[in-house]
């Protein structure tokens, strides 16, 4: 579906833009032109933009890090 129709930009690719690593609705907007007209999308393309980020990856923990460096010494 168009979330925004002043520019065109369906829900697929603000779906894409999540997947590529867009974080912000700025970042959208900059990449898609999503809401830099009338900015009547923002409030959906941001709640699409947001159910479709990748989980954060979690990051190693210190210990292991130390453990790590220790095998490499």
């Amino acid at each position: 579906m168009y979330v925004c129709i002043c520019n065109g930009v369906t829900d697929h690719q603000i779906r894409d833009a999540a997947a590529n690593g867009v974080r912000s609705v700025a970042e959208l907007t900059m990449r898609t032109g999503c809401g830099a007209t009338c900015g009547t999308c923002l409030d959906t393309a941001a709640a699409i933009l947001e159910a479709h980020a990748p989980a954060p990856r979690t990051a190693f923990s210190v210990p292991m890090l130390g453990a790590a460096i220790s095998q490499a010494a």
